[in-house]
């Protein structure tokens, strides 16, 4: 059974760090891109980050450029979110999803985490 854990959210005021963490089991993990999604009430979920199993190569999207820096650990088949500069508009539920195609499409996701609420108050 796949499960992918996501935990690290929380309520935050502007400007401020959070690192989320998402950790996978039942899966062998260096088969799988890994990505970051996040949806805020009444919106499309949106693309945030990915980043290939090997993580030489990463994507970002483009609301979260220079802010956010995925990142993973293939020894402890996890795989991060640091969210630096925080604003308002990155209130949402955050999700981890892994793909064995790196993509930023989220319906090429295989599997999804349960999702973890950061809030950002101004």
């Amino acid at each position: 059974q796949v499960q992918l854990v996501e935990s690290g959210g929380g309520l935050v005021q502007t400007g401020d760090s959070l690192r989320l963490s998402c950790s996978c089991s039942g899966l062998t993990f260096t088969d799988y891109a890994m990505g970051w999604f996040r949806q805020a009430p009444g919106k499309d979920r949106e693309f945030v980050a990915a980043i290939t199993w090997s993580g030489t190569s990463i994507v970002y999207g483009d609301s979260v450029k220079g802010r956010f820096t995925i990142s993973r650990d293939n020894a402890k088949n996890t795989v991060y979110l640091q969210m630096n500069g925080l604003k308002p508009e990155d209130t949402a539920v955050y999700y981890c999803a892994a793909t064995k195609v790196y993509t930023v499409v989220a319906i090429q996701y295989d599997f999804w985490g349960q999702g973890t609420q950061v809030t950002v108050s101004s």
